[in-house]
């Protein structure tokens, strides 16, 4: 008996060894502590832009390096922009538009001025579209409008239909996953406001889908634009939504929750409610337990599609995206818990066989994250943030050069026939 006893002791310290040894494993395990930095993957043509881009553009040829202990977990960064958006947000001054719809409904943009001279000299305008129910007052917008304005970009920042906590709709519809009403109209305004100025295209997640979208659906809708940035968009919505449904990388999860945001916002209208949503359907949003039964019940009719397939398929960029011609950069996460790995293939096809197309795929950065730091806290500016304005300011310098080209190839042409 003694014996047994005084090995107690020791059994229990070697339980608590094995405790303390399965904490670690499952944490550096969730935390994906030894999964290494990497440089973002990028695919594209060979050509003289994609050269003079990657040579212009050091943020996607080194290493991003989130934060050290929790960056690379792909769930806890997206979990970080969904409930802070960014840390220390800054406060942009902007002015507050109304557009009136033609159906009744009244869009509503943000307008940033620049705060100082862009590089170039030129008047450059940021069009951007939020991500799903986003709008201006984001976080995360307010940080990249804020980040951008101080690069010389005038920005004008869309509210979504609905999606503004002290606005009510003025008519019985809200955004949908593909309508391009609203982002049109705020372009068209800003064309007609500065006719001079030029436009860089901006998408966020849905807004990603949005911006592509309405780039594709007309060649018009590309002219003043210089480029295009979309971040973490899911480029298929029939695709993604199957996917949303699935259990690994607890996207079902992930589905419960944006359904819960979505019901919320729709309910918050009683303009809607009370109008165009029968009792049969209110029931079933009620009940509804992921977006794609909302998206049957209610989003669809808004536009009155006849199924959800046909919705998936109309208001997906997939479609389009082909049609656009200005440079495009398509920026996704490989731990994206959203976006599907297969939905992947068709930014990677998209650049592959479009010379005006690059694709950044980066190893960490979760939904929307991307956030940098060196342990524990992370930098208010993430690397979305710089990537998008280093594009940009790439692009731009790009394009005055060309410019400049062609008015000494049109002044040698001149002189040669004199």
């Amino acid at each position: 008996c003694l014996t047994f006893g005084s090995e107690l002791p020791a059994m229990f310290d070697g339980m608590k060894l094995a405790a303390v040894a399965a904490v670690l494993y499952v944490v550096v395990r969730c935390l994906n502590l030894t999964s290494p930095t990497a440089v973002p993957q990028i695919i594209s043509q060979d050509t003289p832009l994609s050269r003079y881009l990657l040579k212009s553009c050091p943020m996607l040829s080194k290493e991003y390096i989130p934060p050290l202990i929790w960056g690379k977990s792909g769930h806890l960064q997206t979990a970080l922009y969904g409930k802070m958006g960014r840390v220390s947000t800054p406060t942009p001054c902007g002015l507050r538009k109304f557009l009136p719809m033609q159906d009744g409904a009244t869009a509503t943009f943000d307008l940033f001025e620049a705060l100082g001279k862009h590089s170039t000299g030129d008047d450059v305008t940021m069009v951007i579209c939020p991500g799903i129910g986003n709008h201006s007052e984001k976080n995360y917008i307010r940080t990249f409008v804020d980040y951008s304005q101080r690069q010389g970009y005038r920005c004008a920042v869309l509210n979504h239909l609905g999606a503004l906590p002290d606005m009510e709709l003025t008519s019985p519809r809200m955004f949908t996953y593909g309508c391009t009403w609203e982002f049109g109209a705020m372009v068209a305004y800003i064309k007609r406001a500065f006719p001079q100025t030029q436009l860089v295209v901006v998408g966020f997640s849905l807004g990603g889908n949005i911006a592509c979208k309405f780039l594709g659906e007309n060649r018009s809708n590309q002219e003043q634009v210089l480029c295009c940035i979309s971040v973490c968009q899911g480029y298929s919505a029939l695709r993604a939504q199957e996917t949303f449904l699935q259990w690994d990388q607890c996207r079902r999860l992930y589905n419960f929750v944006l359904a819960g945001n979505m019901k919320k916002l729709i309910l918050s209208h009683s303009l809607l409610t009370s109008s165009n949503i029968g009792d049969t359907d209110l029931n079933k949003l009620c009940a509804a337990t992921s977006l794609m039964q909302i998206d049957d019940n209610i989003m669809r009719k808004f536009h009155g599609y006849n199924s959800l397939r046909e919705y998936y398929e109309k208001e997906s960029c997939v479609h389009y995206v082909h049609n656009v011609s200005v440079p495009l950069l398509l920026v996704n996460s490989s731990d994206d818990p959203l976006v599907h790995r297969s939905l992947l293939a068709i930014p990677c096809m998209l650049a592959e066989k479009m010379p005006n197309v690059m694709f950044a795929l980066t190893e960490h950065g979760g939904h929307m994250g991307f956030f940098e730091g060196a342990v524990l806290f992370p930098h208010p500016l993430t690397w979305m943030d710089k990537v998008i304005v280093e594009y940009t300011d790439a692009i731009c310098h790009w394009e005055k050069k060309q410019q400049a080209c062609q008015r000494s190839r049109n002044s040698n042409s001149t002189s040669h026939q004199d």
